[in-house]
């Protein structure tokens, strides 16, 4: 891997908050198109225009869970907003913004995901029922 691609992974993961596996794989198998999927993520998203950085992240965490985008990315996602100062309350309040328009499914995902990286609690039921797991329908 070359100096310049490994200033840039590094430079995302400081200008981002985080990396994912294919930004990693990107940089040392095809820098150049690395380079190019970025551009158009700092215009869109990194870049400061008129939506300040929490907006934008509570927009990337709806847009993800409605995507049914892999937990991890969604997660990345909420951690960079926790750093931002958004409440895990908030958060969740944005991700429910998924429930009319996506389903209950890519609701729960981002739900599990949320609760994950929260560590949010739990109220069990006190009478006897079959555990539906994660991925149970409502």
């Amino acid at each position: 891997m070359s100096d310049a691609a490994q200033q840039y992974i590094d430079d995302m993961a400081t200008s981002r908050g985080y990396v994912l596996d294919y930004h990693k794989v990107m940089a040392k198998h095809d820098f150049e198109v690395l380079q190019a999927a970025n551009g158009v993520v700092s215009a869109a998203y990194l870049n400061q225009r008129t939506l300040d950085k929490k907006t934008k992240e509570l927009i990337f965490i709806v847009s993800l869970t409605v995507m049914r985008a892999s937990k991890g990315h969604i997660q990345s996602h909420i951690r960079v907003a926790l750093d931002l100062g958004l409440t895990p309350q908030e958060i969740l309040e944005a991700i429910e913004i998924s429930l009319p328009e996506a389903g209950i499914v890519a609701f729960q995902a981002g739900v599990e995901a949320w609760r994950e990286v929260v560590d949010a609690d739990q109220l069990e039921p006190t009478v006897t029922v079959h555990e539906g797991g994660a991925g149970a329908d409502a």
